[in-house]
């Protein structure tokens, strides 16, 4: 299998030294496995290549792009291969009159909005990795972003793909033209994780630059306070373009690693973002601003020019790098709540970590209630990590039981693959087995994520497993 793959794409991007598995054993979660081999086509011919010699084989497989994914969907199953695809890494074409760009799946988040700039258009969706990340991996795990408050998260933005199937086989799904006859299975494969195929080219919508913009920096002397004014603002018929929220310590953590702003002394910080024409912005603004006062904020102010709402952004987006300056590890979850439960399970998540003797970390897409807590510790100490992991599944489990879901944007896979049945049926997940199994009869493609066993939907639906029809 080996020898097929290099004949195909040549011996030096094949790869089965130790190190070079070793490597991409997994992404930046937390759970690890072990490849045969890692191999790297450099367009969608040769992807299509090396899936026909792994189906002609037998051999699993799993796509992966810059690795930034944290829940281990881009983990490689024992004994199968990694498919990287940063070498895909082309903007095809951007159409300003469309406003679509077509680009492949190793092209970094960032850079599109940036060839898109000249043209007065951006790509919506910005993950906190955007710098880094890559279009297929947003793709593959549906992601999110501070800014998918108002625009909507990838799914919303992707037109069409094109997927080399398990069976090496290339299909099309969906297209830039407003409606597609037929079945919509590009609406499957996004979030699909890789399970469905390996996706080569995407059609992006992208969208005009804001004609006006007001960002705007909140603190509160409580919690509770900042997440009822995150409600009222929804409520009042503002939806803003981006509306995150920090508590006190990840604030501080922000403040000593790159000095955005930040007042230290706020229980909670939130940072919204206005956009839409210069009336409107105006007013929106001077209602945030109001509805935060009846909540009792402590400071609100405007950013005075494009500086200082870029200092204020890369504080937020610095978040999960400032925390390596308060303990060497981090294990951060991916859950969403209504917002209205915010208050109650935000008090939920600090109880449940001192419970299990950690410190937690809150920074989060407060606006569609997706939570983001790090639980922050040493992971060398003896039994730390079952802590961990016991707290981190109390606190889903916490956030389901308050009508939530598992997952906002991360993904599910090899995470909260087993936590499946608390937010689906035993019904729902055999439908959703029999899809997978259409495309992939054979179960290469990224085998062991996203559904559960059929052993362990019995086991976990017996401690608490939702019904038919729960919330999601």
């Amino acid at each position: 299998m080996v020898a097929e793959l290099q004949r195909a794409l040549g011996a030096d991007r094949v790869l089965t030294d130790p190190l070079a598995t070793a490597l991409y054993a997994g992404d930046a979660g937390t759970d690890r496995g072990r490849a045969l081999a890692v191999c790297f086509p450099a367009d969608a011919g040769e992807v299509a290549a090396a899936v026909r010699a792994l189906a002609s084989h037998g051999v699993p497989f799993v796509a992966r792009g810059a690795g930034t994914g944290l829940a281990g969907g881009a983990v490689p199953p024992e004994g199968g291969v990694v498919i990287v695809t940063t070498r895909l890494n082309r903007i095809l074409r951007i159409d300003p009159a469309e406003r679509v760009a077509w680009v492949e799946p190793g092209v970094v988040n960032l850079d599109l909005t940036r060839a898109a700039a000249p043209f007065g258009l951006h790509y919506a969706p910005d993950p906190s990795s955007q710098a880094a990340c890559t279009i297929g991996g947003n793709v593959g795990t549906n992601a999110g972003g501070p800014h998918c408050l108002a625009a909507g998260v990838t799914e919303t933005h992707v037109l069409a793909l094109d997927v080399v199937l398990p069976d090496g086989t290339v299909a099309t799904f969906g297209g830039p033209e407003p409606d597609t006859p037929g079945y919509d299975l590009r609406g499957v494969i996004v979030g699909g994780e890789g399970t469905l195929g390996v996706v080569t080219r995407i059609a992006l919508r992208l969208v005009p630059d804001a004609a006006a913009r007001s960002t705007m920096l909140v603190a509160f002397a409580s919690l509770d306070a900042a997440c009822r004014t995150v409600s009222a603002v929804i409520a009042g018929g503002i939806v803003p373009g981006a509306l995150e929220m920090m508590d006190r310590a990840i604030t501080v953590a922000v403040e000593d690693f790159v000095g955005a702003g930040f007042p230290r002394d706020a229980a909670a910080v939130l940072l919204v973002e206005i956009e839409g024409g210069p009336a409107a912005v105006r007013a929106d603004t001077t209602a945030v601003a109001e509805i935060a006062a009846a909540h009792g904020a402590t400071q609100v102010r405007t950013a005075a020019d494009a500086a200082e709402r870029d200092r204020w952004w890369r504080g937020r987006r610095a978040a999960f790098g400032a925390v390596a300056r308060v303990a060497p590890d981090y294990y951060l979850h991916d859950t969403v709540v209504p917002r209205t439960r915010l208050p109650e399970v935000l008090a939920a998540v600090v109880r449940i970590a001192a419970a299990h003797g950690l410190v937690v970390m809150n920074v989060f897409h407060a606006g569609d209630g997706n939570l983001h807590p790090l639980l922050v510790f040493d992971g060398r100490a003896p039994g730390t990590w079952a802590r961990v992991r016991a707290a981190g599944e109390e606190i889903v489990r916490t956030c389901v039981a308050a009508g939530g879901t598992l997952s906002g944007e991360h993904g599910i896979g090899t995470e909260k693959r087993d936590l499946m049945p608390l937010v689906c049926s035993p019904e729902e997940l055999a439908l959703a087995a029999r899809l997978r199994a259409a495309f992939d009869p054979a179960g290469l493609a990224n085998p062991g994520k996203v559904l559960p066993t059929p052993g362990r939907c019995g086991e976990i639906g017996a401690l608490g497993g939702s019904a038919p029809g729960s919330p999601r």
